[in-house]
């Protein structure tokens, strides 16, 4: 029991420190941003990693990279239907065209998605703002499907 206490323990300090660090280092991101992407970050490892990349730099002609600020800024709300109902249209990426489908993900939750919007855009683009839970939410109303 002792044990499980102090992994429990460290675990915290840990993710402190991670908080601290990526504010400290991203002065302009505030702490929720932090928590979102630290959140994102675990999710984009195991739906998204594969395919785009550690740093989100995509896999050759196959699958795009997840660094074009200006895509970011200008489908804001299609990213959320892109990620919960995947994408079958291609996609031009820093004047690349990217054909291949991307899969849904209908098990990843409103919330899942913020913090997975939240991570790609700061870490990977320029942004400094939470993806948050209500704009999730209300772009995926706005998807048609």
């Amino acid at each position: 029991m002792n044990n499980r206490y102090t992994i429990i323990l460290t675990s915290i300090g840990v993710l402190i420190m991670l908080l601290l660090h990526i504010s400290s280092c991203q002065s302009n991101v505030s702490i929720q941003t932090a928590q979102y992407a630290v959140n994102g970050q675990k999710l984009y490892l195991s739906h998204c990693q594969n395919c785009h990349g550690s740093k989100g730099e995509g896999l050759a002609q196959l699958y795009p990279p997840l660094t074009d600020n200006e895509y970011f800024k200008q489908n804001r709300a299609k990213l959320s239907c892109i990620i919960r109902y995947g994408m079958k249209e291609s996609i031009i990426i820093h004047g690349k065209t990217y054909k291949n489908q991307m899969p849904a993900n209908p098990q990843l939750t409103e919330l899942d998605i913020a913090y997975i919007l939240t991570y790609i855009t700061t870490n990977f683009g320029t942004s400094d703002s939470i993806y948050r839970h209500e704009e999730v939410k209300e772009a995926l109303k706005a998807c048609g499907i």
